[in-house]
Formats: structure tokens, sequence, C-alpha cells
């Protein structure tokens, strides 16, 4: 596989892509005012601590491959490496369908077909070839990776934010109403209420991510320089566009009226059709825009966390099937067991309730917690790094020497055990009759995705690799014809069944 394929905007973009999102806008307007508290307050105390403390690990001497499972081996032993990575991974394959949710419906307003939205069988099918088709994009490489990440981020998130701004501010100097009060003690949230505190998790979990793109490092110009700098303007960037984005759907649209799942569809039209009402068709054109912007969101996931359990395979801590690649470099069949788990998800969450119901709730939330597991051993590993390990060549370190790296991942420390607590508070959306309900459900889930990489890991072969090997490739013989009908020359072309998945 070439290396350095990256640029600095390619890799700013495949990060931008896996943090980034204009669907999430209406769930930060539902705060009103608070989003700007909240966006700057887990921006500064969380989102950049994650930021910083991944980018010093990412450039340390010989931690380039492998992102979180490298970091937390190094630090803290093989053990918790492998489950850090394990709950990253873990997590995402029911994030993927909620994105892919997002998607279908704003391709059925697109296409007028509610169906897509509101019927199990068909929006499980719709899910299939959404995900599908982007997991099998996905296996030509990180170029194809990066191509997707920069055309999904410019059309699905710079272009929709930037007509969204644009008419909201001409709706505001316009002197139309605005749906919220502005003053100061609107700004500030009263945290005596648990259900302020619930809704900041919300916040935190919309910068997660950010750390995934680093097991592409080593495919990066200059990532010395380019990785810390690409951190750096994804947080600013970050904490600008979702509380100005935020703020625009909060203004426009009244609190009792906005959908969390449509709300900026719901904005655009609102905005579009008071300026001009022949322009309906526009709605659609950016309804369309921004569902392929969370394409390139999926896509860029579909390969970050799975090169990490890969490095995992690498070491021996999961069947030597794992430590395949095919001609470009991509370990396939992690991808391809990954795309399995996705869509036994899809058919849980689908068939269930099409996301509406108590399961899929718990499901959202086990989601957060067990990533928040991950984050803690990140966390915990870094304090490990700055003070037991500070010999360890590094190409950038977090400023403040070790009183401020302390301080840095402290606050990202603390913030995460915070949300993790919290977020066991059952949501509002769930009836008084069945907190208790969700809680054992989710307790126990918890309880046992927290114990499987442990347990994982004692059955593997002590005897495997105790050192990181080349990547063996998948030959013409080793595809299993079920899954790869076609395998042509030195590529294999997948030509078969596609299936999609939504956050």
């Amino acid at each position: 596989m070439d290396k350095k394929q990256l640029s600095l905007f390619g890799f700013f973009a495949l990060t931008a892509s896996m943090v980034l999102t204009v669907y999430e806008y209406p769930t930060f307007a539902t705060s009103q005012l608070h989003l700007v508290f909240f966006l700057l307050l887990g921006g500064i105390l969380w989102f950049l601590p994650v930021a910083l403390c991944a980018a010093e690990m990412a450039t340390v001497e010989g931690w380039k491959d492998g992102g979180i499972f490298t970091w937390v081996s190094q630090t803290l032993g093989e053990r918790f490496g492998f489950a850090a990575i394990f709950f990253q991974w873990f997590q995402i394959t029911v994030g993927f369908i909620t994105m892919i949710y997002f998607i279908l419906g704003a391709l059925s307003y697109v296409l007028n077909f509610p169906a897509l939205n509101t019927d199990p069988f068909i929006k499980f099918i719709g899910v299939l070839v959404i995900f599908w088709a982007l997991t099998f994009s996905q296996l030509g490489g990180t170029k194809w990776t990066a191509k997707i990440a920069k055309a999904g981020f410019s059309i699905g998130i710079v272009i929709p934010s930037i007509v969204l701004f644009g008419l909201a501010a001409a709706y505001f100097i316009g002197g139309n109403p605005i749906q919220m009060t502005i003053s100061a003690k609107a700004f500030i949230p009263d945290f005596s209420q648990l259900s302020t505190l619930v809704v900041f998790v919300s916040f935190i979990l919309a910068y997660m991510g950010v750390e995934a793109s680093a097991s592409h490092i080593n495919e990066l110009e200059n990532p010395q320089r380019n990785y810390p700098l690409a951190m750096f303007l994804l947080v600013i960037l970050a904490i600008a566009l979702d509380a100005i984005g935020g703020f625009s759907v909060a203004a426009v649209i009244p609190q009792k009226e906005l959908s969390l799942s449509a709300g900026v569809i719901q904005t655009f039209e609102s905005l579009i059709l008071h300026f001009n009402s022949h322009l309906g068709w526009l709605v659609k054109v950016i309804a369309l825009m921004i569902a392929f912007g969370v394409m390139g969101e999926v896509s860029s996931w579909v390969v970050g966390p799975s090169r990490g359990m890969f490095a995992a395979a690498q070491r021996g801590l999961l069947p030597a099937f794992f430590r395949k690649t095919n001609k470009q470099g991509v370990p396939v069949p992690l991808i391809m067991v990954q795309g399995i788990i996705v869509t036994i998800w899809g058919a849980v969450l689908t068939f269930g309730g099409g996301g509406n119901n108590l399961s899929f709730l718990v499901a959202i939330s086990l989601t957060v917690v067990i990533y928040l597991v991950g984050y803690l051993l990140f966390f915990i590993g870094y304090f490990v790094l700055i003070y037991k390990k500070k010999e360890l060549k590094r190409t950038y370190n977090v400023p403040g020497k070790t009183l401020g790296k302390t301080i840095i991942g402290g606050l990202g420390f603390i913030l995460s055990v915070f949300a993790l607590l919290i977020s066991f508070v059952p949501p509002a959306s769930i009836a008084a009759s069945e907190h208790r309900t969700y809680q054992i459900i989710l307790l126990i889930s918890f309880v046992v995705t927290i114990l499987l990489p442990l347990i994982i890991y004692e059955l593997h072969d002590k005897k495997g690799h105790t050192t990181i090997e080349e990547p063996t490739h998948l030959k013409a013989l080793d595809v299993n014809p079920a899954v790869y009908p076609a395998a042509r020359g030195e590529h294999h072309i997948i030509q078969k069944e596609e299936h999609t998945l939504k956050h």
C-alpha cells in the first residue's frame, strides 16, 4: 500500500467527516441559548483534551500504527489496549444504524417516499443497501476513503452550513421573529436540574471520534506537523459550526414543532420558503447533499476503528484469518465481520420498533457508555505516558510540560467519568414506568460488553504473535464466493447486494 497518501486537507476532511455533522444541529437547538455554553464547555474541557492527548500519543516514536489500541497497549498493557479498541469499534456498529436512519429520512423526503422511513421492511432494505454499498466502496484503500470523505465534507457539511448560516443571517437582519430568548440569564444553564446535566452529555457525544482517524497517521504527509494542526483546526471549526448551526435551528423553528430527526430539513424549508415560496425544490437538493455528507461519515467510520482491530489481530489477539488484507492493505475479513454485526443490529433495531422503542434507546445509550469507558482507558494511558514514559521520543507535546499535560488530561478524564455516570439517567423520552427497566437492561448490557473483550483476550492463543507482522494479503482463492461473487485480476471487484447504516 502506498504510504503518505493523505494530504493535510485529506486527513482533515477524513477526521472532520467522523466528527462534524449538520444533522445534529436540532439536538443542540433543544437547549436554546444554552447550546453555546455547552458547546464551548464541552469543546474546551473535553474535545480539546482528547485531540491534544491523541496528537501527542500518535506521534510517539513507534506508536504510529494502531491508534488507541497501540497507545493503551504500550501504557496499560495489551489486555486493556484490546479492550479500548474493542469498545471504540463496537460502539460504531450501532452508531452506523442511527446515521443511516437519518440518510433514509432525508431520502424519503427527497423522493416523496414515506415508506422508506416508516415501513420496517423497506427501511431495513434501505439500511442494507446503503451500508454495504459504502462498505464495499472502502475496499479500494485509503485513497477512496479520503475522496469520499472530502466530497462528503464539502458537499454535505460545508456547503449546507454556509447556506444555512447565510439564510439565518438574512432572516435575523430582516427583523423576523426569533423563536428563542436571548439574554445573559438564558446563556447560563440551571445546573441544579438533573435534566440539564443529561442534555450536556449529548454535547460531549457530538465531539466523540476525533481520535479514531489517528490510525491513518502513518499515511499522512508530514504527520509531525500536520496531525496536531488538523486537530487544532477541527476543534475550532467544530465549536463554531455547531454553535452557529444549532443557534440557527433554535431561532427559526419553535421548540414544540422541532423534529430531532428532520429538524435541519425543517429549518431549510422554513427559511427558503420564507424568502421564496417557489424554491421548494432547493430544499430537496440540500436534503440530498446532507444525506451525502452523512454517507461520507459512515464511509470514514467503516475503516477507522477496524484498522485498530487489525493491529490487534496482527498481534495474534484474533484468529489468523483476520490478519489478511487485500492488495490495497484493507483488512477485508474484519470489515466483512463488522458488516455482519451491523446488519444484525439493523434488523434488531428496525424490526424492534424502527428506532422509537425502549430497546433502541438502550442500544444508543449502550454505545455511549461503552465508548466512554474506552476514553477512560485512553486518558489513564496518557497519564502513564507523561509520568512513567517521559523518555519516549515524540514529535508533539501537549503544552505546559508535565503540569499542563496533567491538567489538560485530567479535565478530559473528569468529564468522561461525569458523562459515563449521567448516561445511566433515563432520558425524558422514556415513560417514568419504564425507568427501572431501562436502567437494568442498560446496566446488564454494559457489564456484559465490558467483560466481552477481556474474555476474548483470555481465550486467545497465548503463543500467538508478540510483534506486529506484515499484513497477509488476500488471494483470490481465499475469497468466499458467497460473500465475493467476483474476484478479477489484482482487485476484488464486489458486485453484490449492498447494505447501509446511519447515526
